[in-house]
């Protein structure tokens, strides 16, 4: 057994680069869709989704594909 438990590592990265695309996804559309309908606040909530998901697309590869199985 590793140093942060039984992880599998590539599942992860993988997984975890998918949800950071789908935030992307969810939030570009939901701001091209309803740009002109939606509350300030919701546009805001769509607009830190999009801003999540391009953190994560860059630092989930990262974390979980080279740093962890490097730590362990």
């Amino acid at each position: 057994m590793g140093r942060y438990g039984n992880l599998d590592y590539p599942k992860l990265a993988k997984y975890g680069t998918l949800a950071s695309v789908a935030l992307v996804v969810v939030g570009a559309l939901g701001t091209r869709l309803g740009a002109g309908t939606l509350p300030g606040w919701e546009l805001t909530l769509l607009l830190d989704a999009e801003i999540l998901g391009v953190v994560g697309m860059v630092v989930c590869p990262f974390l979980f594909g080279v740093f962890m199985p490097l730590t362990e």
